[in-house]
């Protein structure tokens, strides 16, 4: 072959190549859509719903591989439902799809239908489908801790220019950071504390840091996981955070906002809910989201990201989700309907600030539930306070679900140790 036929033969192999890339690109955007679908159908079950919501989170996985038959994922989870209904041919007919286009969650064995940890409040396992409860060989009440473990993300720079930047959200999860690696309050090891800032925080890495933490975080280890980025509904009339903004979240294309491109590149919420319930076995586990800034200041009335598209502070379903099993507790930034805030004054948002302060009072020994009360109050007052400053009105009240009520710990508490903190000896 001539080196000139070598060469067209070469250029023509790279055109076909990227034209082969862009039909990917717009085929992913194009799912978008149905990638919701899958979330959305994720967000009606979890291990102990009735059948019912099962066969409604089936007919939205339905929806979704018929808008996009090339979402493995879709198959996948197609395939756990109908098994769990007890459709075994259907189950191994959407089983056969996924391995043929091919599964992330199905590639990772991810089951979101069965907890981590058992239920602490007996009665309310007694009423949910037998393969909805955690592995026999999980204990039921931690003991001493082990290993500690953190993932903390905070996302101020934006990829797409369309998604203001956020003040103070690089600097909080520095700082957040920065605490739990203390010898004197957080007492991890720095080795142990994945923190991940700005371009660092793409939708994939976080995914992957929070596989490392499932994998490697056992029944009696300690796991943190902190979260500061703007969180995104699906549209402006649809209360609670269905998207975690990362880095490389997309909201426009050919300079339209496009909500197939959100769907097809944030964290879907419900991945982080189930990463929680479901794979982190951890008796002691505790997340924190921050997860709904406005893009600005006390002082600063804008409240939308985009044109249809607005920020919004997790649901209380959200938070429930994650708080499902034994030793979890989850906190929040903001209520539903409220936004996260930041102040140009404290240099931080509200509630990390108020966090990092709580958590240095007593060199991270008191409970959480009591870090928790502490800034709850300190937030509303503050953000109250500045706002009536500015003649506003805004309000932001932190918001705390656990999985029951003896579900407490100290952030702080050393290996070896098993007290809540200092009101139980620490």
């Amino acid at each position: 072959m001539s080196s000139r036929v070598r060469s067209w033969a070469g250029a023509l192999a790279l055109m076909a190549a990227v034209t082969c890339l862009q039909v990917r690109a717009q085929d992913d955007t194009m799912c978008g859509g149905g990638k919701d679908l899958v979330v959305q159908a994720l967000e009606r079950v979890t291990p102990t719903s009735s059948n019912d919501a099962y066969q409604d989170a089936l007919e939205l996985l339905k929806h979704a591989v018929s808008s996009c038959a090339e979402l493995g994922d879709a198959w996948y989870y197609r395939s756990l439902v109908e098994r769990r209904l007890g459709n075994t041919r259907l189950a191994d007919f959407s089983l056969g799809m996924a391995k043929h286009v091919g599964s992330e969650a199905m590639d990772q064995s991810l089951n979101p239908f069965i907890l981590a940890t058992p239920i602490a409040t007996r009665a309310i396992a007694a009423n949910a489908p037998q393969q909805g409860e955690a592995p026999a060989s999980a204990p039921a009440k931690a003991g001493p801790v082990q290993q500690k473990w953190a993932l903390v993300v905070g996302i101020g720079q934006f990829e797409d220019p369309v998604i203001p930047a956020l003040h103070y959200t690089t600097d909080d999860a520095k700082s957040f950071a920065a605490e739990l690696v203390d010898p004197n309050i957080g007492r991890f090891p720095p080795d142990h504390v994945l923190l991940l800032t700005d371009s660092q925080a793409t939708t994939v890495a976080i995914k992957e840091a929070l596989n490392k933490i499932a994998r490697l975080a056992d029944y009696n280890d300690e796991v943190v996981i902190y979260v500061a980025t703007h969180g995104s509904p699906r549209s402006m009339d649809v209360a609670g955070a269905n998207y975690i903004v990362t880095y490389d979240t997309k909201f426009e294309t050919d300079r339209q906002v496009d909500e197939d491109a959100l769907y097809a590149t944030a964290l879907p919420m419900v991945q982080l809910a189930n990463a929680v319930a479901t794979r982190m076995k951890a008796l002691r586990t505790v997340v924190i989201l921050d997860t709904c800034f406005s893009g600005g200041a006390v002082g600063n009335e804008s409240k939308v990201m985009a044109s249809g598209i607005g920020n919004a502070a997790p649901s209380q379903q959200t938070l429930n989700r994650m708080a499902e099993g034994t030793g979890r507790i989850v906190l929040a930034a903001a209520s539903e309907q409220e936004e996260s805030l930041e102040s140009p004054t404290l240099q931080h948002g509200y509630f990390t600030y108020f966090l990092l302060q709580a958590l240095k009072k007593d060199n991270g020994l008191d409970p959480l539930t009591d870090i928790y009360a502490a800034v709850a109050q300190e937030v509303s007052q503050r953000v109250s306070q500045d706002a009536q400053l500015g003649h506003q009105s805004l309000a932001q009240h932190p918001v705390m679900s656990r999985s029951s009520n003896q579900a407490d710990f100290a952030l702080g508490i050393a290996p070896g140790g098993t007290g809540t903190g200092a009101k139980s000896g620490r």
